[in-house]
Formats: C-alpha cells, sequence, structure tokens
C-alpha cells in the first residue's frame, strides 16, 4: 500500500471508530432508557440494566456500521480536499483510485464485521437476552423485594407487600390473578416466604385467605388458611411446548437447512428467507456506501466551490438506498421472486456510482463545432481589425 494509501485507510479508519462509538453510545442510551422501568419499578440493579441494553446491541450494529462508514468517508474526503490534498493529487497525476482504495479495504473489513454480526453475533445476543428477561420476570424474589409497591411480572398478575423482615419474611402479602378472565384469584396472608427446593420455588403463607371469584356477577368464595403454599411456578409466563426461535434468533444453519415440516416454518416460510437472505445483502452495504461517497464528494474541486449541496446528496441517496433494501426484505417475506432484488439492489448502486465516477475523472472535451466556428469568426474579424484599423485612424486625422 502506498504511503497516500495508509494515510487515507489511517485517517478513515480513526474517523469510523470514533462515529462509531458515539452512535453505538446513543443506540446503547436510548435502549437504556427504553428498559429503565426495569430498575425503578421492577427491582432490579443497574448491572441488570447494563446486561439487557448490552445483549440488545448487536442486533441493531449490523445497520449502524455501514452507516458510520459513511458519514467517516464523507468527513474524510471533504477534509482531503479542504486542504488541498485532492487537488495536489489530482495535478500530480493520480487518480480517484489512489484514495478509493483504502476506503474500499476499509469497507470490506466493515463489511466482514456486519457479517460476524448477522450469522453469529445477533442470534448469541438475541438467545442470551431472551432466556435472560425470561428468567428475570419469573424470579419472584426480585420482582416483591421491593415494600410498599405494586410488581406486575406479566399481564393480570400483582404481587404487593408491605414490608420485608431482616430475615426475608414477606409482611402484609397481597397477591392478585387475573390472568383468566372473568375468574379471578386474591391470596392475601400476613406473612409469606418463599422456599426453593432444587428448580421448584413454593410461597408458603401464613394467616390468611383465599377470594376466589368464577364471575364477576357470582358472589365470592372465601376461603381461611392457617398456612398455605402455592407453587410459583404456575405464575410464570409459560409456552405451548419448547420454545420456537424466531428467524432472527437462528444461526445460519438453522436457516439454510430448516426443519420444514414443522407448524411455524410453515406459518412463517417468507421471514424465515427473508432473513437469510438479508444477512447475505446487508455486508454489500459497506462497499454501497463507500462508492456513493466517492461519487458526489470524492472529486477535487476548488476550496471556493461549496460542496454542502454534494454531501447532502450523498447522505440523502445513501439513506434512500438502505430504505429501499428494508422495503424489499418486506416484499421478500411475501414473494420469493423478488429475492433477487435484495442483491438487484446494491448491485445498481455500485454500477451507477462507477458511472458517475468514471464521467467525473474523464478529462474535459475540447470546444464544440459552433464553438470552433465563434472563435474562428471572432480570431479574423481581430486580424482584419488589427490591418484595417490603423489606416482608418489616420484618415479621419488627415494624415497620409
Amino acid at each position: 500500500m502506498q504511503i497516500i494509501s495508509r494515510y487515507v485507510f489511517r485517517q478513515a479508519a480513526g474517523v469510523l471508530l470514533l462515529i462509531l462509538l458515539s452512535l453505538g453510545g446513543i443506540v446503547w442510551i436510548a435502549l437504556a432508557l427504553r428498559e429503565l422501568n426495569v430498575v425503578t419499578s421492577g427491582g432490579q440493579n443497574a448491572f441488570t440494566l447494563l446486561k439487557m441494553t448490552t445483549l440488545a446491541l448487536p442486533n441493531l450494529l449490523g445497520v449502524i456500521a455501514p452507516f458510520a462508514l459513511l458519514i467517516a468517508v464523507v468527513q474524510v474526503l471533504s477534509r482531503l480536499n479542504g486542504d488541498s490534498e485532492l487537488i495536489v493529487l489530482t495535478a500530480s497525476g493520480a487518480t480517484i483510485w489512489s484514495v478509493a482504495r483504502p476506503l474500499l479495504a476499509l469497507a470490506a473489513i466493515v463489511s466482514m464485521g456486519v457479517g460476524f454480526v448477522n450469522h453469529v453475533g445477533m442470534p448469541w445476543s438475541l438467545r442470551s437476552l431472551r432466556e435472560f428477561v425470561v428468567q428475570m420476570r419469573t424470579d419472584l424474589l426480585t420482582q416483591v423485594i421491593q415494600p410498599g409497591k405494586f410488581s406486575t411480572p406479566e399481564k393480570g398478575l400483582t404481587f404487593h407487600i408491605r414490608d420485608r423482615s431482616q430475615s426475608g419474611e414477606l409482611l402484609g402479602l397481597i397477591m392478585q390473578d387475573q390472568r383468566k378472565p372473568p375468574a379471578s384469584q386474591a391470596f392475601l396472608a400476613s406473612r409469606g416466604v418463599i422456599v426453593k427446593q432444587g428448580d421448584d420455588a413454593y410461597l408458603v403463607m401464613t394467616d390468611g385467605h383465599i377470594v376466589n371469584r368464577n364471575k364477576p356477577t357470582e358472589p365470592a368464595q372465601i376461603i381461611v388458611f392457617d398456612r398455605y403454599a402455592v407453587d410459583l411456578d404456575q405464575f410464570e409466563p409459560k409456552e405451548a411446548g419448547a420454545y420456537v426461535y424466531k428467524p432472527r434468533e437462528r444461526y445460519f444453519s438453522e436457516l439454510m437447512w430448516p426443519d420444514t415440516t414443522t407448524a411455524n416454518y410453515k406459518k412463517t416460510e417468507g421471514y424465515f428467507r427473508a432473513e437469510l437472505h438479508e444477512r447475505f445483502a446487508n455486508p454489500l452495504y459497506p462497499f454501497v456506501f463507500v462508492m456513493i461517497a466517492l461519487a458526489t464528494v470524492g472529486q477535487a474541486q476548488s476550496t471556493r466551490q461549496n460542496r454542502v449541496a454534494a454531501v447532502i446528496a450523498g447522505l440523502f441517496t445513501a439513506a434512500g438506498v438502505r430504505m429501499g433494501g428494508l422495503a424489499l426484505n418486506n416484499i421478500v417475506v411475501m414473494s420469493a421472486a423478488a429475492t433477487p432484488l435484495l442483491y438487484a439492489l446494491p448491485a445498481a448502486a455500485i454500477l451507477l456510482s462507477l458511472i458517475v465516477i468514471r464521467r467525473s475523472a474523464r478529462p474535459r472535451p475540447g470546444p464544440s463545432w459552433n464553438e470552433k466556428i465563434v472563435d474562428a469568426i471572432v480570431s479574423a474579424g481581430s486580424a482584419v481589425w488589427t490591418r484595417v484599423g490603423p489606416r482608418r485612424r489616420l484618415a479621419v486625422e488627415g494624415r497620409p
């Protein structure tokens, strides 16, 4: 790699890393704010929030990284032109590909990173996040740990305690179960303690009563007890059989060779197809964005020329192409015939950018035939005036 190539690569890589960290941090903060109720009302600690938001981040890196590369390339090309470095390179006989090669090499690195995230990082993080969320929501030890607050592990199920003793005993316990309307069941006890036996957990209540109501129009049935044990597993969200992973949570082999006999595959076959081809098409967009940047702001221009319009055009064009890819992915879900369009769109964007780059780099042609005729007439007129003009001036002055 030439000195200029190493210089451009180093500059672009540094800006890319900075922008990627910045965008990743913004997305992480947005995820943290969305899940902030986990800490404020769910009885969880800050580590739980950190783990949840970090596991959700790889799902968005495949989209963030190409745009971070686009912004980095546009910024580097604008700075090179602003410092007249592109002008010097062009004057020395270098072509635009002297700058394009290191940028395309950086795009290849980003593309491999996007492919790794799509095929390995994203499925692993989503599976880990789902298991963590299910475990957190079904762990009633942490849900009822805050006295004086109502907690809802799932819709229709509410827990409340007045206080919690130093020994871990729950005081003033209320548990309302309305998950199967119109029936409802309420447990009220003066004291309660959670006992674990292996993987099973039981809530043992003392000195309380149970209020059962099958229909709102029927009278409630009240059962008084001195000691009553409830299996907490019945309050956990249940799945119908084994959990079926969504297409986005599956690894490459599970998308490429799925079990076509399952009811889930027959119902969501289009999503399997769209997810598989999207993972192969996404690594093309780093190259698309680099080519668009080169086509819009890659040419050397005078510092007196305004490049803001070109920068805006490049950013909007790249965003439009990416949004088109997302729209095509939805079409592929409905029709397998649209699958080639997922690859045709980035390929067409690269081809059109290449055409614009070649036309912009082509030397400016000479004057056209009408310009040559006008120049000839002007030259002939100048020659005639050069010979006739002095004589006419002498004749006007009356001199021979």
